[in-house]
């Protein structure tokens, strides 16, 4: 038998771990991925609209980015909204594309990308057992109110710590697999 808290905890659980994926996924490690111009916006129209809907964000390269816009009078502006977003990208143009070379990462902003990749990780770990603590106070209460034993509240909190476990050791994984990917050179 599954408990609905537990169910919900699992599901909550699950899309802490894709936040965590998510966010460091924009932290940059030296290798061109078009993840870091994500959060990037530039005025289309009047609109700001993400540089991937104004245009072709592919990777050249290991260490190139490459844009394409659709509306050739965009790549000033696609320009511009990359350098003021200060990622230490300096775009090049050649009219119609613009080349995003990615500078190498120093030992000094590495070590600094490890930590604030490793707060990412922290912060994951509490969302999953602020998840954990609110589904063992659900099933408390639902003993309490007798609407299950106190034998399956305990099963269910063992089942609820079980995937507390699970997701942490994944948080774990994902968090040295990016420690990895940032110190290599």
């Amino acid at each position: 038998m599954q408990n609905e808290y537990v169910q919900d905890a699992d599901h909550r659980m699950e899309k802490s771990v894709e936040a965590f994926k998510h966010e460091i996924s924009k932290v940059r490690t030296g290798k061109a991925t078009t993840a870091l111009l994500d959060g990037i916006k530039v005025d289309y129209y009047g609109t700001m609209t993400p540089i991937n809907q104004v245009g072709n964000v592919s990777v050249l390269d290991a260490h190139t980015l490459s844009i394409t816009p659709w509306d050739k009078s965009m790549v000033d502006k696609v320009d511009k909204a990359i350098l003021q977003a200060e990622l230490g990208l300096n775009p090049q143009s050649d009219g119609t594309n613009l080349r995003i070379p990615i500078p190498p990462l120093t030992e000094e902003r590495r070590k600094d990308l490890v930590k604030l990749v490793k707060k990412f990780a922290e912060d994951a770990k509490i969302a999953v057992r602020n998840v954990r603590r609110d589904a063992n106070d659900h099933l408390k209460r639902q003993e309490k109110n007798k609407e299950i034993s106190e034998d399956m509240m305990h099963d269910f909190e063992e089942e609820v710590q079980k995937l507390t476990d699970k997701y942490i050791k994944k948080i774990d994984e994902i968090l040295a697999e990016k420690e990895k990917d940032i110190m290599e050179i």
